[in-house]
């Protein structure tokens, strides 16, 4: 079973360190069995936590042991990073173990040396104070996670849910993560970043002020050959005023969202059906095999084909053989 450390440092953002701790103790395989085990762990016995403390049931000797270890933020990012903390995750990356950083932990996870030359995120509000402490660490205040393969990092708050869902379906697949994010009462995947929260140019309207009714409706006509004057009529407004509704709420635009939304739905499908690609294609709106083949490259990073084998191990109970598809 994947081993997740979450490690638990003075000062600890109570928030940072229970998403995670939540999110996958929660996930669930097809089969019903834990998908990850969970361990928190800390350097000291007893762990300032602010308005309460907490004790840790293991030390840093767990960090040796986990396959993804979490380093959350602390309510003080400049505080020094303790040796034998730095020590221990410097060895674990070394092993090739995964480390991703919540919010202010992108401090903890910077001090250790490991996002030199690397891209990384923290809450925008921090982001200024990251660079200037770290100049070798390139930060992008813009968007919610970055994925440096072995490293990664998130921005504030609700963005560590984001990053722990994308770690699931890198593990797992969507179907799992999919699971993940409805007891979380969260999308699988949000657009846009971090920008769409810092500043609006005008705040939305009383009327019609969330897209969810929506984004609802796109998801479950995905398949239909949509334009954005079809999305607008659907919405009861002009395409400009739509598109910048869009742009407030999610920080893309209408058919830049749709195109996401039937890129997720094709991933359910082939780890969950034995559908050939020409089927999926149509299942999810694209005009042809091609079509849909290249936009699931770009997307996914990998061929259709590709993302099915990797993820047959997780298919639903519905499935069977592979079928003729080609990559």
């Amino acid at each position: 079973m994947h081993t997740v450390a979450v490690l638990a440092l003075d000062q600890v953002i109570p928030f940072d360190l229970s998403a995670p701790i939540e999110v996958f103790t929660r996930t669930r395989l097809p089969d019903g069995r834990p998908a990850y085990r969970v361990r928190i762990c800390s350097p000291q016995e007893e762990v300032d936590a602010g308005a309460f403390r907490i004790r840790a049931p293991y030390g840093l000797e767990a960090l040796a042991e986990a396959d993804t270890i979490i380093l959350p933020g602390t309510a003080d990012p400049t505080r020094p990073l303790p040796d034998e903390v730095r020590e221990a995750l410097l060895a674990a990356a070394a092993h090739g173990t995964r480390i991703a950083s919540v919010c202010a932990g992108a401090f903890v996870l910077a001090a250790t040396g490991l996002l030199d030359g690397r891209r990384a995120t923290t809450h925008w509000v921090a982001a200024q104070l990251l660079a200037e402490r770290h100049p070798e660490v390139t930060v992008d205040p813009d968007v919610l996670y970055v994925d440096e393969g072995q490293f990664l990092t998130s921005a504030g708050a609700a963005a560590s849910l984001d990053l722990c869902l994308h770690m699931i379906r890198k593990d797992h697949g969507s179907a799992v993560a999919a699971d993940a994010a409805r007891l979380s009462v969260m999308p699988l995947e949000r657009e846009g970043g971090q920008a769409q929260f810092i500043v609006h140019a005008l705040p939305p309207s009383p009327t019609g002020a969330t897209l969810e009714p929506l984004l609802r409706w796109l998801e479950e006509n995905a398949d239909r050959d949509l334009t954005l004057d079809d999305i607008a009529a659907r919405a009861g407004m002009s395409s400009r005023t739509l598109n910048r509704r869009f742009r407030e709420q999610t920080g893309t635009t209408p058919l830049q969202w749709l195109h996401r939304a039937r890129i997720r739905r094709a991933q359910y499908l082939l780890e969950t059906t034995a559908h050939p690609v020409e089927r999926i294609a149509s299942q999810t709106g694209f005009g042809s095999p091609t079509a849909f083949r290249d936009r699931f490259k770009r997307v996914v990073g990998t061929s259709p084909y590709a993302y099915r084998r990797a993820f047959q191990g997780v298919r639903g109970p519905d499935s069977g053989a592979l079928g003729g598809e080609v990559a």
